[in-house]
Formats: C-alpha cells, structure tokens, sequence
C-alpha cells in the first residue's frame, strides 16, 4: 500500500523498469490531495524518458517540475538541478524524485545523502519482470543489494510494474506479481502497490493496484 506520509518518494531500479512514468503518475495522483508536489528530475543517465519531457503538463496541474537549467534541459550532462535539497527538507512540499537508472543513478541519490537523511525518505525499488536484468528471483536480489549500497540507502518498499508493452496480459500481471513476492518475503521489504494501465482496473492483482496512464512516448 502507498504510505503517503512519507515526505519523499525516490524511485530507482534498473535501466527500463518504469520508474519515471510511475514517478509521474504519483506526483499527479499526489496533487490531487496535497497542495505542493514538487518532482525532481535527476535521471543523468538516460536521455530518452525523463521527467523534464512532460514539464509543460506538470505545470498546468500546478506541479513543480524541478529542472536542470534551461539551457541544458536537453544536453546530455550529468547536472543535477542545484535546488533539488532545497525541496528535498522544504516541509511544505511532498518531493518525488525521478531518479537515473542502474548503479549510476543510484550513486546519484547517494549524493543526496545529507539531504535525504534530515527527512522521512522512501525508497522505492521498481521492478519491471519481464526486463532481462530482473527476469529472475537471483538477478533481483542482487541489483536491489548492489544498487542500495550504491545509494547509500536501504530500499523501503518494491513496486511490481509488470508489463510487456501492448501485449501485456493479466496473466503476465499476476505472474510478474508472484515473482517479486517471492523477492519480497526474501529480503522482508514490503511490495508497495502494482502498477498497472488503467485498462486492467478490474484484474484482482496480490497487492493494491495503482492505475497508472502513460505520459512516456514510448513505454513504462
């Protein structure tokens, strides 16, 4: 289940998994019941689906898009945004932060340590199952063990995105739900929700389903 009392929600996993669309569809899904959301963009590492593509759209729904500056929105730099601490330990603002993919996004939040440590942070580790880096219970564990030593941080919560593009089925859902299950009871971190498409709103999935649109132009 999504514990919204948490003050920020850092997405990481592996390259592909979804992090960044399910980043989206929580800072929307928060805004509806907190008046300040802000979502921080410090993917450094993928140049393809990141948060700052959908900025004009977060705006008009009075989110705050935290941003590299303008003139290197598209350059393909590692620069993370100099005020991202700042809404980080600003009390007023529920902070998501989008973060960069495999170990070198990781090691980006670790960077953020002195911020993130001051604050209630959740991690949360998204796991796309049918992906070839964690299409198996062995290559799972190793990459949240691997990346949340990199991170500096534990992981607080899995999230299950099981899909395969349009040709997701509920069977794959519910597959993919069984295999970080048996991850979860392993390592004894709870599974926050499943992201699913809105379409398979009535599939009665393990745990607690969160509809989610696609905001990415390829996949989550």
């Amino acid at each position: 289940m999504i514990n919204r009392n948490h003050k920020v929600f850092a997405f990481i996993g592996m390259f592909g998994s979804g992090k960044t669309e399910i980043a989206l569809n929580l800072a929307i899904d928060m805004k509806k019941t907190y008046e300040k959301v802000a979502i921080a963009d410090i993917d450094v590492i993928s140049p393809y689906f990141r948060t700052r593509d959908e900025r004009e759209n977060l705006k008009k729904l009075g989110i705050v898009p935290v941003l590299p500056p303008e003139r290197f929105l598209n350059a393909d730099l590692p620069i993370i945004p100099p005020n991202v601490g700042g809404y980080i330990e600003n009390p007023e603002f529920k902070t998501i932060l989008d973060v960069g993919g495999n170990d070198d996004g990781a090691v980006v939040l670790g960077s953020l340590n002195n911020f993130i440590k001051k604050v209630d942070t959740a991690v949360f580790f998204v796991i796309n199952p049918y992906r070839p880096f964690t299409d198996s219970r062995e290559k799972i564990i190793g990459h949240i063990r691997r990346l949340s030593d990199k991170a500096r941080t534990e992981v607080s919560y899995l999230v299950v995105n099981p899909n395969i593009m349009d040709e997701t089925t509920p069977e794959n859902i519910l597959k993919g739900e069984k295999l970080v299950k048996e991850v979860s009871e392993e390592l004894g971190i709870p599974v926050a929700f499943t992201a699913v498409l809105e379409k398979f709103s009535d599939v009665d999935t393990i745990y607690e389903k969160f509809l989610i649109k696609r905001y990415m132009k390829v996949n989550f």
